[in-house]
């Protein structure tokens, strides 16, 4: 049977134009899977951390961001000698941040330069940071190691925070002391909460003498999850009465009791997804006295999704959550409102903390860009 002469001079350009739809096609399909990938970005190389007293463990920090479009996975941090104790966030979704925290023992005198290598999941595979320094018998200036004055008392730092804090365990935050004075002083924290315990080591300070507050909280004492602000006060002298002078603050976060959780309801846990954590509604301002955004949350999970707590930080943010229960599948929305006339008077960072029971997104907080 002869084909038609018109069908066969068509019939090359046809199968050509199929061929070239069909590449097409496969490359759109595999384009983006290549260019979607974690990204490690941290805020510094390499930290000088100065002169360190000998015998007196120092810890320092860096900040990772993932400014990639899959979660960045820390698989491993590895020092180069057994003097660093490392501990890092294991996963960064897009656009968040983690830390990688080292405390580094200064048992040794003289000049050091240590080194961590960083394995993840982003290209390249390995990177490495660095921290240098001087581990010397006597500190001679410590206005860098102790920059908080208190009177003739320095300390190492202005806060007490304890970060994320399991239920039932009991972690501790250390407060480094200095007394500059030429009379002996005895280091005592007033207005203690029923959630924490101090100790001095050693209970009197000589003229001169260095010394360390060690503050327990016991989150067993603790009733509800989400963040926590406190303050607690440190004398500064025999009598000292509470001002805000001597005023150190407490901040920590509890979170949700996961501990009974077996691995088939880990499998079958919900998960939260949040169309984004950072919003900006400062090109929203304009002339209005107030503007609002939606944020949405999802249930991506196999059971039913609780939003547990709601806190709010700062004064002119309000919100209204839609529906704080979220079957599998479902979605809901989260108003976030910015009162500008209440900009003016805010003393904290604007952002929104949600506590849920999802296990591995226990806290998710929105940070709010205004201006």
């Amino acid at each position: 049977m002869k084909m038609n002469p018109i069908l066969l001079l068509l019939q090359k350009p046809i199968r050509s134009f199929l061929y070239t739809l069909l590449y097409i096609c496969v490359l759109w399909m595999i384009v983006p899977a290549v260019m979607a990938q974690p990204r490690f970005l941290s805020n510094t190389k390499n930290i000088k951390l100065g002169q360190v007293e000998w015998k007196h463990p120092v810890r320092t920090h860096y900040t990772v961001t993932n400014t990639g479009d899959k979660p960045l996975i820390i698989t491993s941090v590895e020092p180069d000698c057994a003097c660093t104790v490392p501990q890092w966030t294991s996963i960064i979704d897009p656009g968040e941040q983690g830390r990688i925290e080292v405390e580094f023992d200064a048992e040794a005198l003289g000049h050091f330069q240590k080194s961590l290598a960083v394995y993840t999941n982003a290209e390249p595979y390995l990177f490495y940071l660095y921290f240098d320094g001087q581990v010397v018998r006597e500190l001679e200036d410590y206005t860098r190691t102790h920059p908080f004055k208190l009177d003739n008392v320095r300390l190492d730092k202005e806060m007490l925070d304890f970060g994320d804090v399991q239920p039932g365990t009991q972690p501790s935050v250390s407060l480094d002391i200095v007394n500059l004075s030429d009379e002996y002083y005895e280091p005592v924290l007033m207005h203690l909460p029923v959630y924490l315990e101090a100790e001095a080591e050693p209970a009197v300070l000589e003229p001169g003498g260095r010394g360390m507050v060690t503050v327990t909280l016991h989150a067993e004492r603790l009733k509800e999850v989400g963040q926590v602000h406190s303050s607690v006060y440190l004398s500064r002298f025999m009598g000292d009465k509470v001002d805000r002078a001597n005023e150190i603050p407490v901040s920590f976060v509890l979170l949700p009791d996961f501990t009974g959780m077996s691995d088939y309801e880990r499998r079958n846990a919900p998960a939260i997804r949040v169309s984004e954590t950072t919003i900006d509604i400062s090109s929203l301002q304009t002339t209005k006295k107030k503007v609002s955004h939606d944020v949405t949350l999802t249930n991506t999970g196999r059971s039913p999704l609780q939003i547990e707590r709601l806190q709010v930080f700062g004064d002119a943010i309000s919100v209204r959550l839609k529906k704080s229960t979220l079957c599998p599948g479902e979605s809901t929305r989260l108003r976030v409102t910015i009162h500008k006339r209440r900009l003016d008077r805010t003393k904290h960072t604007l952002r929104l903390l949600m506590m849920t029971n999802d296990p591995e997104r226990p806290k998710i907080e929105l940070t709010i860009k205004a201006e």
